[in-house]
């Protein structure tokens, strides 16, 4: 899907040369001329970046940022035809995420765009809980926790091992064997039961009908899997 980028400039010239040079690199682009237009586009649509002018009629950039900065964390790249080092203080100080002083080489705008949406996804990616869903069954990774229908289920650790196990290779057969091996981290000499008495409690936790199993089934005469069905 293309990344959508707000532009707001009161300088139909400026904005004419960023949209086409945007649009060339596969971006989707609107734009406002002043800092209400801005604002109403802005909350009504989804965008990904706000390239912002400071100088703005009706309201200027840095209450766009601003108000922008209360509601959302959306990169903002600052854009004005002044230098001065307090624009540019107020600029950070409101949420700007970098800033770019008129004329400008589209050249740079544009390398600059990439990495500050690389560093975005890359900061959403890190921040997002690692989760796995099956139907109705949700794992989180980040603190350990499995819920079913929206309500919690009581894991042991090697329970909960071997459900992440099973969950991300979905489809995949496990001999005993091999999930001794895997969960426990060594070759278990002992009984293999001891798999068959982990699947069984697991399954009277996850299951609607541990004795017709939807998640955590049976391949007779190799081992266990879990549905690769949603």
């Amino acid at each position: 899907m293309a990344r959508r980028i707000l532009l707001v400039d009161d300088e139909p010239l400026i904005v004419k040369g960023l949209k086409y040079s945007l649009e060339q690199e596969g971006y989707e682009t609107d734009s406002a001329a002043d800092g209400e237009e801005a604002l109403n586009k802005f909350f009504a649509g989804k965008y990904d970046l706000v390239l912002l002018d400071v100088m703005l009629p009706k309201l200027d950039g840095i209450e766009v940022c601003q108000r922008i900065r209360e509601k959302s964390y959306v990169p903002i790249i600052m854009l004005t035809a002044k230098g001065e080092d307090m624009d540019k203080i107020l600029g950070f100080e409101y949420g700007a995420d970098d800033y770019m002083t008129k004329p400008f080489n589209i050249l740079e705008v544009k390398a600059r765009i990439k990495s500050i949406l690389r560093r975005a996804t890359q900061q959403i990616q890190e921040a997002a809980p690692q989760v796995m869903m099956v139907r109705d069954m949700v794992m989180n990774l980040d603190n350990r926790s499995v819920s079913i229908d929206n309500k919690d289920v009581n894991l042991t650790a090697k329970e909960f091992d071997l459900l992440q196990l099973f969950m991300s290779n979905r489809g995949k057969v496990f001999s005993r064997e091999v999930l001794l091996e895997t969960i426990w981290k060594y070759d278990y000499l002992g009984d293999l039961r001891t798999v068959d008495v982990h699947i069984r409690r697991l399954r009277e936790k996850i299951e609607h009908n541990p004795a017709q199993p939807e998640f955590i089934l049976t391949k007779w005469g190799v081992g266990y899997y879990f549905t690769d069905k949603d």
